[in-house]
């Protein structure tokens, strides 16, 4: 069974999951108003991803016969300095979802919740790979510079990632 305190740490994560999906749209409209499809693609998929992602706790926690509680989700940002500083903020951002997730699995693993545990083993793994392919993007994107061809021939490599399926995963790029 949940304990209140679990449940409130999962309710809280799918607010950061539904706020994650709102942060790459936003991101994804950026790269559209700057002609970088391809990057805008990447994001898109990426905003589906978090969203299957929050359905998957929202259904882990009706599951263990919790209650969801929908939080309000905040403003993302919307303005952005260049491709780099996109990318570099969505590494960030996932930096601190990993650290959410491993809170709320030090959380399940304390309160001997072991289906939570075993639940958020595939977040621990997951978010392993979210951090992997942000630092790649940014360290591309570094590579770059300011070469224009170099940003559009890696625009049209990040428009070739598929995913965002019902599992939740996508493909790496």
């Amino acid at each position: 069974m949940l304990t209140p305190a679990m449940q409130d740490a999962l309710n809280d994560q799918i607010k950061n999951e539904f706020f994650s999906s709102y942060i790459y749209l936003s991101m994804a409209a950026w790269f559209d108003d700057r002609n970088l499809p391809g990057m805008a693609a990447w994001m898109r998929v990426q905003a589906r991803e978090e969203a299957i992602h929050a359905m998957k706790i929202f259904d882990h926690l009706l599951d263990r016969n919790g209650r969801v509680k929908l939080r309000p989700i905040s403003q993302p940002p919307v303005e952005f300095a260049s491709p780099l500083d996109v990318f570099e903020q969505a590494l960030k951002h996932e930096m601190a979802v990993t650290a959410s997730i491993h809170n709320i699995y030090a959380q399940a693993v304390q309160e001997k919740d072991f289906a939570s545990s075993v639940f958020l083993d595939w977040f621990v793994k997951e978010q392993v790979e979210e951090e992997k392919q942000g630092a790649l993007i940014v360290e591309q994107l570094k590579m770059v510079g300011d070469d224009r061809p170099g940003l559009l021939m890696l625009d049209r490599e990040l428009g070739q990632r598929q995913g965002g399926g019902e599992d939740g995963e996508a493909d790496a790029t």
